[in-house]
């Protein structure tokens, strides 16, 4: 018989845990960004499996957890894809790195809620001035690739790739 899934509440114990050292670049918890994005996803409409993806966005990126653990999980396979699709590999350039996003069924949606914590103005006022116009300029500039456009709800614009999301 096969492994069940894991539940949504396990993954977040997985992610808290593999991230549990970690610290954002304001020296907070790193589990307080894996909240806000997977509350972000859940906000926005998104599915368990978002949900769920949201929660691992950084785990392979950040090396909290492997390439092989995510493979070999209990997950569904949109999980798994999804979570691939928003870990960018070294030396891929931003072309490369949003056309997978947008290549791959429900992607955008937690790329979207990772973008909007990350630029959010509360989060980026308490970096250093330079650090904060960088990030800035490079969340607007992933921001463009991705079709994400200010103002406009997921419900008002649809991802080319995936016609069934908003």
């Amino acid at each position: 018989m096969p492994t069940p899934y894991l539940t949504l509440a396990q993954v977040e114990a997985i992610a808290r845990e593999a991230h549990r050292t970690q610290t954002d670049k304001a020296g907070r918890p790193y589990a307080e960004h894996l909240a806000a994005v997977a509350e972000g996803v859940r906000l926005r409409g998104g599915s368990e499996e978002q949900v769920a993806a949201a929660w691992l966005h950084d785990a392979v990126e950040d090396g909290a957890l492997s390439a092989r653990w995510l493979d070999e999980a209990p997950l569904p396979r949109q999980v798994k894809e999804m979570v691939l699709a928003v870990t960018k590999r070294d030396g891929e350039d931003l072309v490369a790195y949003t056309g997978r996003i947008l290549a791959t069924p429900g992607a955008l949606l937690i790329k979207e809620s990772d973008l909007a914590h990350n630029a959010d103005p509360d989060r980026l006022a308490v970096l250093e001035p330079a650090t904060r116009t960088r990030l800035a300029e490079k969340y607007a500039l992933v921001r463009g690739l991705l079709g994400l456009d200010g103002g406009r709800t997921p419900a008002e614009r649809r991802d080319p790739a995936n016609p069934a999301e908003g």
